[in-house]
């Protein structure tokens, strides 16, 4: 199945490494004209400069790089008609050390960074010929929470009950909204995860009936058909991407 991918020019966050790297990558290969954010300067410097390659780093906590990635695409005479919510942290505490301060911190990268480029992407939005899409990465510990994840389990709920909420409000703008929620995948903590908690490591295995972690590849698959016309009636869901851990 060829994709329809034509004419969308893509904004992502947290396309440094991992799932957004991996999104970012598979982008390049179809052409597109891609904006993208990225945390730090050292993953800014590994990302191969290219034409239709418009790459910002910054802190996506403060609004400032939000608007300065959607004034260079006004500057560009670009109207981004895509966008994936990708850049967040992942915070391992037990309830009894987790405090107020931590909870600002992960809502602040986790949720109120994806509120405010969503704000950004409707203001400038503009319909042509189809619909705008947005996708949020959350993950199954949304829904199904996860020992000493409790502060990172709550904004990615908070993720979840955004995309349904959204899905309903923005069609009227002719925008889709959908979110993945990712299981186990080697990302960046795999490795470290993998060799110092091995038997925690073997445990997920035993839950997971495909018995392995998924590739940060299948969850840029999905969320590059999410974002292309072969998905255009597909609005309001959360896609589970965890082989099958959440139906056990």
């Amino acid at each position: 199945m060829k994709l329809k991918l034509e004419n969308k020019i893509i904004l992502i966050t947290g396309a440094g490494k991992g799932i957004g790297k991996e999104i970012l990558n598979k982008l390049l290969k179809e052409k597109n004209v891609i904006y993208a954010v990225t945390r730090s300067i050292k993953d800014f410097k590994k990302i191969k400069k290219r034409k239709n390659l418009f790459l910002l780093y910054g802190d996506i906590t403060k609004k400032e790089i939000v608007y300065k990635i959607f004034d260079l695409a006004k500057k560009n005479k670009h109207i981004i008609n895509c966008l994936v919510n990708n850049a967040g942290i992942r915070q391992r505490k037990s309830f009894d050390l987790l405090t107020e301060s931590d909870l600002k911190l992960i809502f602040e990268n986790n949720f109120f960074s994806i509120f405010n480029f969503t704000k950004e992407f409707v203001k400038q939005f503009k319909f042509k010929k189809n619909f705008g899409s947005i996708v949020n990465i959350s993950s199954i510990v949304g829904e199904l929470g996860f020992k000493e994840l409790s502060g990172y389990a709550a904004t990615k709920s908070a993720i979840n009950g955004f995309t349904k909420s959204l899905s309903d409000e923005l069609p009227r703008k002719k925008i889709r909204v959908n979110s993945i929620a990712p299981g186990f995948i080697k990302s960046s903590y795999y490795n470290n995860f993998k060799k110092n908690k091995k038997t925690l490591y073997k445990w997920t295995l035993s839950r997971i009936p495909i018995a392995k972690w998924g590739e940060n590849a299948d969850v840029a698959d999905l969320t590059i058909f999410l974002l292309s016309e072969n998905s255009k009636y597909i609005n309001g869901q959360i896609i589970k991407v965890d082989g099958g851990w959440s139906s056990t």
